[in-house]
């Protein structure tokens, strides 16, 4: 036996060794160990629906995978709904020393163990706000690793499971937030009762200006910092996933709890995180798009100061008085909406000017010229949410912010003016006055609150006008949309925006598989036009053979030394300046080889460079024809290298999120709005032919994704999934991608399960028969209370769980559920749908349900 464990003392290793040496039961012990760390395991899995079986063994093993990676980077909740007094009251005392101090007596009067909504209720009547937002905000989450990008000197991977001293469940998460809150959205469909904090924690980690710092921990969040002697730091806001996540938050809060959002519209429960970031100016953001960000050291030493002192919130944003800024989720809304709105350019997307890349570190060249259709489009689901919300509000009147409401009617007049633009058409100087108008907007804003604070008085705003200016950005929206439909009927992912005096002027990338997931994802298209985007697809550039499946752009021959730096010769023979240069031999801004070439100076990285260069000619000699000449050089300088249009490693790698590459965690988003548009088509009736298309076309993706692959052609075990698949080797990096939340949301829909208006409802259309047993076997869960038990499923049948509720489905020829009651009685109907009273029950995993079980009919089946 080779016995290896870690994380020990030197006396725990002297103890156990002499244990291993000297005790005869070591290996049963060992074994007994084993299993128990297994049972624990499948456990921890079980608690967020892991466990299913069907006739596809290789399918369910991958869902169990898939349920693990997901609660190993988001976290898994430790007891169900319950909260431990101590940690609790440990967590407020990080968080705000004072309110926790002025709660005192109440949270004295907790017993030991709690249930969370005992803990939202206590807050409310408390009538003290951070205590509401705090107790909303806490979430007991156990197993979530600290993670980010792993090449990273400042991500160390951890799994911190017990207190070392106590040998006490450590209760903790941390991450970057987009990954964290990506793996939270899959967690929420197992733990509901918890959406309502996990989109808390969303927005209050957000700033006054509309972006997220880059990390979130249960302890607060934290920020980039520049570091004079690490060549890694760096600043910038991490936009990209901002507005999908947070709709997706809102998506679910809504399913599950019906009204519950217009409960918050008019609650100041939400604050603004203070992180020492100041934008620049809309003028300097125009004049060097890549350099935008200033970082406040004053202020960040004030922050951390003030967070050491009264506890994380002091890293919350303050009024003139010192006091906590708090707003309403109508405010927290619109910072992020006008944040969007303020970079959009009408045609081209949403301006990427923050610092740091969209989506993930293969674009991040894009920055500063980039403009991105994929936030676009999801801000249009976004915006068509938000209108529903909006408009079930009972209230005709809404206060924000003064400082915000200018900021809003700027942005909604700007759009008001220019409405007639949409249907005459928009040229580059239209384009480049609607951009002026809606970044200056916002850059006014900004600037009062960086130098002033907020004024601390509210104002209001008509229900009536939000809804006006929501219609005005999705009308523009939409026809941004339109306009970026490809000829090859796919849609544009990211553009390049050049900014002159002669307007904003729009070019384009290649095809980019991200565009088309998030052009499906929108709401824009109906079920014939999501049909085309998939066929399309599968005939274009992006679909790699060999993996039947996709990769993230066009792969490429990249050009060779030789071909590249040659300036044209009519454009170079044009220039004096480069005449004279050559013929005085002076070589600092371009030379000519032996076969009559002309080449820019080798050194030069970029047009800085360029620029830099010519300002150091000798002025003399030089001076009148370098200011008569710079412009063109330098457009010159972009014609040969096309700078702005340079993506990253995207580009030019071969390997992780490069050319010829398979992003697994993107092809399984395809995966997901393929499905989404299959169900909308079929709860809308669509024609027939279309939403046939629709499942072959989904199909065709999840077969790609390749669980029944063979290890040869995956390059690894199918039943785990893995971050990407480079051109020329197997499956990479196991577990270290987003793919597997959408893998389990995937999985939801395939099984029908699905909760609308407070009420669970199965309905398996694209479910497929030879899922279902084909003989009996006798397998295992763990119910809510992680009580194991077996049960006997049957042939035509087959078992999955949700909020841990075990589901059985019978192939049949008629519709029926039956619930089964943990005290005895059983209630039936002929429908599919459970009334909300049951629903909630098993949404608040109280183990009154014990189980489910729905005969499908298997005419609704698909073969």
């Amino acid at each position: 036996m080779i016995v290896t464990d870690a994380n020990y003392t030197q006396s725990r290793v002297i103890a156990m060794t002499e244990n291993i040496m000297h005790n005869p039961l070591m290996s049963r012990l060992a074994e007994e160990d084993i299993s128990r760390s297994n049972t624990n395991l499948i456990k921890l899995v079980a608690s967020s629906d892991g466990l299913q079986y069907t006739a596809d063994v290789l399918s369910d093993g991958r869902h169990f995978s898939n349920v693990l990676f997901n609660i190993m980077r988001g976290g898994i909740f430790h007891d169900n709904y319950n909260i431990d007094k101590k940690d609790f009251i440990r967590y407020f005392f990080h968080a705000n020393k004072a309110a926790q101090n002025a709660n005192s007596e109440i949270l004295s009067r907790l017993p030991d163990v709690f249930d969370y909504s005992t803990l939202k209720e206590m807050a409310v009547n408390s009538g003290d706000p951070d205590f509401i937002r705090l107790a909303t905000e806490y979430l007991p989450l156990k197993f979530s690793r600290r993670h980010g990008d792993p090449s990273r000197p400042w991500n160390k991977f951890s799994i911190n499971l017990r207190n070392e001293h106590d040998g006490s469940v450590i209760l903790d998460y941390e991450g970057n937030w987009r990954d964290i809150f990506q793996n939270w959205e899959a967690l929420a469909y197992s733990y509901p009762e918890f959406i309502e904090g996990m989109m808390f924690r969303f927005l209050n980690a957000s700033t006054f200006d509309g972006y997220n710092p880059y990390r979130i921990m249960k302890d607060g969040f934290d920020w980039e910092v520049i570091e004079k002697d690490d060549p890694w730091s760096y600043i910038g806001y991490w936009g990209d996933h901002q507005i999908i996540y947070l709709q997706k938050f809102l998506e679910i809060t809504d399913a599950f709890y019906p009204g519950k959002l217009q409960e918050y519209l008019e609650s100041d429960y939400f604050v603004y995180a203070h992180v020492p970031y100041i934008i620049k100016s809309y003028s300097d953001i125009v004049r060097n798009p890549k350099d935008t960000i200033d970082f406040d050291h004053d202020a960040d030493k004030k922050i951390r100061k003030l967070r050491e002192d009264a506890g994380s919130d002091g890293a919350l944003l303050r009024d003139a008085n010192g006091e906590i800024y708090r707003v309403n989720f109508i405010e927290k809304i619109l910072a992020s909406l006008l944040a969007k709105m303020s970079n959009f350019i009408p045609e081209g997307g949403i301006w990427m000017n923050t610092q740091r890349p969209e989506w993930n570190d293969a674009n991040n060249a894009l920055v500063g010229n980039g403009v991105s259709m994929v936030t676009l489009y999801y801000m249009r689901r976004f915006l068509k949410f938000l209108q529903s919300a909006i408009d079930k509000m009972e209230a005709e009147q809404i206060k924000i912010s003064g400082e915000l409401m200018e900021f809003y009617h700027s942005s909604r007049q700007t759009l008001e003016d220019n409405y007639r633009l949409l249907q005459s058409g928009i040229n580059d100087m239209d384009r480049k006055h609607i951009t002026d108008a809606l970044g200056k907007a916002a850059s006014d804003y900004r600037m009062q609150i960086y130098g002033s604070g907020f004024w601390g008085k509210k104002r209001s705003i008509s229900k009536n006008g939000l809804l006006r200016f929501i219609q005005l950005c999705l009308d523009f929206t939409d026809h941004s949309i339109r306009a970026n439909r490809r000829s090859d009927g796919l849609y544009h992912a990211y553009n390049i925006m050049t900014y002159s005096d002669r307007g904003i002027h729009i070019s384009y990338l290649d095809e980019m598989l991200e565009g088309q997931v998030a052009v499906l994802s929108s709401g824009f298209l109906n079920a014939e036009e999501s049909a085309e985007v998939l066929r399309q697809l599968r005939h274009s550039r992006l679909f790699r053979a060999d993996q039947f499946s996709y990769i993230l752009y066009p792969d490429k021959n990249l050009p060779g030394f030789f071909e590249k730096n040659i300036i044209p010769k009519e454009k170079a023979e044009k220039s004096e300046l480069i005449l004279t240069l050559i013929k005085d031999g002076n070589r600092e801004i371009a030379e000519k080889d032996v076969l009559g070439n002309y080449h820019f100076n080798g050194n030069f990285r970029n047009a800085a460079d360029l620029r830099s260069a010519l300002t150091t000619l000798d002025k003399a000699r030089y001076g009148v024809l370098t200011e008569r000449e710079t412009e063109l050089l330098l457009e010159v300088f972009e014609e040969v290298f096309n700078h702005k249009a340079f993506t990253g490693r995207s580009g030019t790698f071969f390997a992780f999120e490069g050319l010829g590459s398979i992003y697994w965690h993107m092809v399984s988003k395809l995966l997901l709005a393929a499905e989404e548009s299959l169900l909308n088509a079929t709860e809308q009736n669509a024609d027939a032919q279309s939403t046939e298309q629709l499942f072959h076309l989904f199909r065709d993706i999840k077969k790609g994704i390749g669980v029944h692959k063979s290890p040869a052609l995956y390059g690894a075990f199918p039943t785990d999934p893995y971050s990407h698949t480079p051109m020329h080797k197997g499956a990479q990096q196991p577990g270290m991608t987003g793919q597997v939340k959408e893998d389990i949301l995937v999985r939801i829909g395939e099984l029908g399960v699905k909760v609308q208006d407070g009420k669970l409802t199965f309905k398996p259309v694209i479910l497929c028969k030879s899922e279902f047993k084909n003989q009996p076997a006798s397998e295992k869960y763990f119910d809510v209370n992680g009580v194991e038990h077996n049960i006997q499923i049957d042939k035509n049948q087959l078992f999955f769980t949700f909020c841990q509720v075990p589901v059985i489905y019978e192939l049949s020829d008629n519709e029926k559920t039956e619930v089964t009651f943990q005290e005895g009685s059983v209630q039936t109907t002929s429908r599919y749908v459970l009334d909300e009273n049951t629903s909630k029950e098993i949404f608040r995993r109280s183990g009154k349900v014990k189980g489910i079980k729905v005969w499908v009919d298997q005419k609704m089946l698909r073969s």
